[in-house]
């Protein structure tokens, strides 16, 4: 082959793996459960499978026996596949993955999504070794705990925030070490009791503990600035107090004595 034909195939030829290994390289999907990944029995929870705009099929795999099989898909050109669950219990609650087609080959499957039911045993109980008031920097423990259930795993879950998730060691209580604590640990907490043969099944939730951070240097200054305000307002009032007399006294009047009449 003439050095020139050669060159010309060699371009030819590396073009063509370049534009290959380009089709071949898909975003890796990302997958979200709404309102959360912790349901209540019986309740819907929406997943959603994020891809590209070219994405024709998306297709959802849940793990059962270790190994992962397919859900559901969804046929359509769109940038995001919905999948509904419409009663959540022990069989749909698991670790979910999904991936999406584009071309003529799937994408890489997205992290894994684990989905937990709640409501199967009765509420634990949380409470507070010390009080519920804590300043920015201190450590609080809330104890989560079970009478009647022997639970090996308990978790513990903020308002909006993810849970955290602890092994008790066989007793009926376990205990979570919160801080150094700041602002944003404000807000109500719940906590939940489970066993570690069954990850996603979990109790009810135990009622709510709402815990306040107090920054007391901002609420020193805060009474500081608050006294001085409220001086400066009494002083302002009893200005207007003096003025106002003042002026009234200069509008009053004079009215002239009546002459009296000597006597003889």
């Amino acid at each position: 082959m003439a050095p020139r034909n050669t060159t010309l195939f060699c371009l030819v030829f590396c073009l063509g793996q370049k534009i290959e290994a380009q089709e071949g390289h898909f975003p890796i999907p990302t997958i979200s459960a709404t309102p959360g990944f912790v349901i209540p029995w019986n309740e819907s929870v929406k997943i959603l499978c994020w891809g590209t705009p070219e994405s024709y099929l998306y297709q959802l795999e849940i793990m059962r026996n270790s190994t992962y099989e397919v859900v559901e898909e969804k046929l359509r050109f769109q940038k995001a596949a919905e999948f509904i669950i419409n009663h959540m219990d022990t069989n749909t609650a698991g670790r979910y993955r999904c991936r999406y087609k584009k071309q003529y080959s799937w994408s890489e499957y997205s992290e894994a999504l684990e989905l937990v039911v709640t409501g199967l045993y009765d509420k634990p109980f949380l409470f507070a070794d010390e009080g519920l008031v804590v300043r920015p920097g201190e450590n609080i423990s809330l104890q989560c705990s079970s009478a009647h259930m022997a639970f090996d795993r308990y978790s513990l879950s903020s308002e909006g925030g993810a849970a955290l998730s602890l092994h008790q060691n066989g007793r009926r209580q376990g205990a979570f070490i919160l801080g150094p604590v700041n602002l944003s640990f404000s807000g109500n907490y719940t906590c939940y009791g489970w066993y570690s043969g069954s990850p996603y099944v979990w109790s009810a939730p135990s009622d709510a503990l709402e815990l306040v951070v107090t920054d007391t240097t901002n609420q020193g200054s805060a009474m500081e600035n608050a006294i001085r305000m409220g001086v400066a307002g009494l002083v302002l009032v009893v200005l207007l107090a003096i003025l106002a007399e003042h002026w009234h006294g200069h509008q009053t009047p004079h009215t002239d004595q009546p002459d009296v009449p000597e006597r003889s």
